[in-house]
């Protein structure tokens, strides 16, 4: 096939399967597929770099700096909306539209997404500028940081010519992921997914916006005359058709009644969506009564937006704990009277750190007003003076560390104090919990509370000291008993076959990722190798930043990891990356090539991690869910759901005994 041809078509397939998977949260590829097509278009476009256009799915990982953003001004200006706080205010809402356009009217009512308000301007179905809403009249161009967000296509499925708004948000999971991030490097928090949002969109290293993980929803077009459709519902199910994504949570209500029950439905299920919603929008549903309503200077008045009642409770706030975390920053954290706040008990709220508690000068014994950050993090966002009765103490975060002792510093151009001494033994209990977790060395029976009864009784003090436990020292333990201790010991043994990138990831280096271990494994393949690289080497490394070569040149040069690496390897923990190459097995022996394959149930053979690295190794991509891409599902005992769809979708399903037809004998591979 011809080259550009095949650039083009995957450019088309890739945006088809984008559209599906941001859009219509529906996919229809496993993501090995859509990686391997990526692969592709990234070589052709190296190979014809004079190929590469703004639309390319290339395009969307940023890299851009820019120098600052333009004015913008809306030919239409973007409006905001008068607010309504109860029912009332609904009713007269209702009563002046009916004053004007009769009785005969309805509804669409939307959720109200909590934040930035955005547009898009496409020509002939080409993506071209984006922009904030601004003042409603001049906003700025944030072209560049929208076209980050893979659920905006860049080519409508129509040759459209509109602007269409809509709200930009940070979903609360990546909310959640940012803060942990900015805790661990000692950044200051975001407060809540709006602000979050804006904050990424303001960024004028694109990369940066990239990596927040941002979504879009679209409400509105400038002119929905332009699209031909009579009615708000209809302009937005015809949004949907050309690609973009819309809220399909909307419903259009014939009386105030049923808006009223919308209002109460979404009240009550805000807490189970994956993000913000800070209320309620009514609108017109009739485009010609919207145009008859007009519009006041700011605000429509065919449309009002129904705001919640502001999820908050006041608490007495009894003392503040410092936290150290396994990267050294302390936290100080309110302990709280228990208050319900979303549904929830609440007893401990973050305070983020020192600054910020003088800023509101939040006092040990004050009552004080929590809200849940986003609706999920507890934070006590001010104090109440007036209720004071003098017994009140002002807060001073202490000059040595809470856990250890040592002398708390201030590193440059972070807010957080931190613990810089390696031997804090609240940084390496943080640090033992990671080392033995499912994603780092994966020791079974090692969870948390296990892991502060050996630390606690002095049986471990580093990681290495996990690998010289004794059968008599743990039987002594409380809840200890010989099946158990034996379970555990088994699980340390088979831990030390571990790949690299496993331990690398459990020694916790900071700014060292689990898919940067990966990384860092694969380029180095021995703990050697990479102790030995140096900055200007490891930047070389793909995915590998400056500010990660610095810290693992850091961590290496310490003399007391090289003491704790030696213990490691005296115990017999394995220091080479051993995970699948592909290159090094021959052709013939990649039985599962280009195959995807499902593990179901319970495996009597083998783990099923050892199915899959051995799946993985002979040239198949082991998948989590059952699609119509999959080839084939490998069901054990107890089998589930996976099973039942494989059947319904006449996907191929293998025994245990099917699949070790195909595995190769041991020592072959």
């Amino acid at each position: 096939m011809d080259e550009k041809k095949r650039y083009e078509d995957i450019i088309r397939i890739l945006d088809e399967y984008s559209y599906e998977y941001y859009v219509m949260d529906n996919p229809t590829v496993e993501d090995a597929e859509y990686d391997k097509l990526m692969q592709e278009l990234l070589q052709l476009e190296a190979k014809h770099p004079d190929w590469v256009t703004n639309e390319s799915p290339s395009q969307r990982v940023g890299g851009e700096v820019l120098e600052g953003f333009e004015k913008v001004e809306h030919k239409i200006p973007m409006l905001s909306l008068a607010n309504a706080f109860n029912e009332q205010d609904l009713l007269d809402f209702d009563r002046r539209v009916r004053e004007k356009v009769g009785e005969d009217r309805e509804y669409m009512c939307e959720l109200k997404i909590d934040g930035l308000a955005v547009s898009l301007e496409y020509e002939n179905g080409h993506y071209k500028r984006g922009a904030t809403r601004g003042d409603g009249s001049v906003g700025e161009d944030i072209t560049a940081n929208l076209r980050t967000i893979r659920s905006i296509p860049m080519k409508l499925k129509e040759p459209f010519s509109i602007e269409v708004r809509g709200e930009a948000y940070m979903p609360k999971r990546s909310f959640v992921k940012l803060n942990e991030k900015r805790e661990e490097d000692g950044l200051p928090e975001f407060a809540n997914p709006r602000n979050a949002a804006a904050g990424s969109l303001r960024q004028l290293d694109t990369k940066i916006a990239a990596s927040r993980n941002l979504d879009i929803f679209l409400y509105a077009v400038a002119d929905f005359g332009e699209m031909g459709v009579l009615r708000h519902s209809d302009g937005l199910d015809k949004l949907g058709e050309l690609g973009l994504r819309t809220n399909k949570e909307r419903r259009v209500c014939k009386t105030m009644d049923e808006v009223f029950a919308y209002i109460e439905e979404w009240t009550q299920k805000r807490e189970s969506l994956d993000y913000d919603i800070d209320g309620i929008v009514i609108k017109l549903n009739d485009l010609a009564q919207q145009e008859e309503m007009g519009a006041r200077i700011k605000t429509p008045r065919w449309s009002i937006a129904y705001k919640f009642p502001a999820e908050e409770a006041e608490t007495k706030l009894e003392k503040i704990e410092l936290n150290v975390g396994r990267t050294g920053v302390v936290t100080p954290t309110a302990v709280l009277d228990p208050v319900q706040l979303a549904g929830t008990t609440v007893s401990r709220a973050s305070l983020h750190n020192e600054d910020l508690i003088h800023e509101k000068d939040i006092r040990v014994g004050d009552t004080v007003v929590v809200k849940k950050a986003g609706d999920i993090i507890p934070e006590v966002i001010r104090s109440i003076p007036e209720k004071r009765t003098g017994n009140e103490v002002t807060f001073h975060m202490p000059e040595t560390c809470p856990a250890c002792g040592s002398e708390l510093v201030r590193l440059e151009e972070e807010v957080a104090l931190r613990c810089i001494n390696p031997k804090c033994p609240a940084q390496i209990k943080e640090g033992l919990i990671h080392f033995v977790s499912r994603n780092a060395m994966n020791i079974d029976g090692l969870g948390e509370k296990v892991v502060v009864q050996l630390f606690s009784h002095q049986l471990i003090h580093d990681v290495a000291d996990l690998y010289f436990l004794s059968r008599e020292k743990l039987l002594e333990l409380e809840r200890m008993g010989e099946k158990s201790v034996s379970n555990l010991l088994q699980s340390i043994e088979n831990s030390k076959s571990n790949s690299l990138e496993r331990l690398l990831f459990g020694l916790g280096i900071r700014h060292v990722g689990e898919k940067a271990a990966r990384t860092l494994a694969l380029k180095f393949e021995t703990m050697d190798a990479l102790r030995a690289a140096d900055k200007e080497t490891l930047t070389e490394t793909a995915d590998i930043g400056e500010k990660m070569a610095d810290s693992l040149v850091t961590y290496f040069e310490n003399e007391e990891v090289h003491a704790l690496l030696s213990e490691l390897e005296r115990a017999g923990v394995n220091m080479t990356y051993t995970g699948p190459r592909r290159e090094d097995i021959p052709e013939e022996d990649l039985v599962f090539a280009g195959k995807t394959v499902v593990l179901t149930g319970k495996l009597e053979q083998m783990t099923r991690n050892d199915a899959k690295a051995l799946i993985e190794k002979l040239g198949g991509n082991v998948s989590g869910s059952v699609s119509k891409k999959t080839d084939v599902v490998v069901a054990g005992s107890d089998a589930g759901s996976k099973l039942t769809k494989a059947e319904e979708l006449g996907i191929p399903v293998w025994s245990e005994l099917d699949l070790m037809e195909y595995l190769p004998d041991e020592g072959e591979i």
